[in-house]
């Protein structure tokens, strides 16, 4: 499990997260939402380990992170930035190693180079292997940075958690590759001990794959539950200035907006 508490985060005067307090745990998909500004990424980083707050903690399972060994944090948790923009000319196999780097010191073994093939595969991406990465499309590249993180935590750690965290993972995708990765991720939680956390837009992508939910609103936690707790029409008119029809049925729930 992941737990966040009382993080306060600030730009110079501008407070960017005030106060926020989530946790996510291990065998659901957790997800992230709220609008542009709310502060999703920068939770993201935080609970990463990449931004270090002015107040609050971050703890995996027992033990508080923030201004630990990163070398060490990498062989267990994996980070899929906004940013993932490569000037070299690489292969999609040398792209996807890099996810193996914190595992190896010069030369991968034969544990990295499985890694990496069983993540291309599972991502439907090994037929690209020796293909150069800048020639491919916005969406390939993207699901090749799946394969890339995810190989870098590929195999269980005995009686400990392994954290895929993920900002943002639809973009540039269409949306069958955006169902394809949601179940994915869901393939991917029936091994034990594994905490996934993601920030998504798309308010219905989310209805339908979140077992859990964090909403966002300038930077305050404005709700935190299941989708029928988070996903109400008050939460969204204070969110998204815009007020839902919300519909139910057996295929699961639906928002409209007019």
């Amino acid at each position: 499990m992941i737990k966040a508490n009382n993080i306060t985060y600030k730009i110079g005067d501008k407070t960017i997260l005030n106060d926020v307090s989530v946790s996510f745990a291990a065998g659901k998909i957790n997800l992230i939402l709220g609008p542009n500004g709310a502060g999703k990424s920068s939770l993201v980083k935080v609970i990463c380990n990449q931004l270090k707050p002015q107040e609050g903690s971050v703890y995996y399972e027992q033990k508080n992170i923030i201004g630990n060994d990163v070398a060490q944090l990498a062989k267990v948790r994996a980070v899929l930035s906004q940013n993932t923009e490569l000037a070299f000319p690489l292969k999609v196999k040398e792209v996807v190693m890099m996810g193996r780097y914190p595992h190896f010191q010069v030369t991968p073994g034969e544990k990295d180079k499985n890694a990496c093939n069983e993540a291309m595969r599972f991502f439907d991406v090994e037929a690209m292997a020796d293909r150069d990465y800048l020639t491919l499309s916005g969406g390939e590249q993207q699901r090749v940075h799946f394969a890339r993180v995810v190989s870098q935590i590929w195999y269980p750690t005995e009686n400990a958690c392994r954290y895929l965290i993920l900002d943002e993972p639809l973009t540039f995708l269409d949306v069958h590759y955006q169902f394809h990765f949601m179940h994915k991720l869901q393939e991917l939680l029936k091994q034990e001990n594994l905490v996934i956390v993601g920030v998504v837009h798309d308010l219905n992508l989310a209805a339908k794959f979140a077992d859990h939910l964090v909403l966002l609103h300038e930077g305050k936690l404005l709700a935190s539950g299941t989708k029928t707790e988070v996903l109400t029409k008050e939460h969204m008119k204070t969110a998204y200035r815009l007020e839902p029809v919300i519909h139910n049925d057996a295929r699961g729930m639906y928002l409209f907006f007019e």
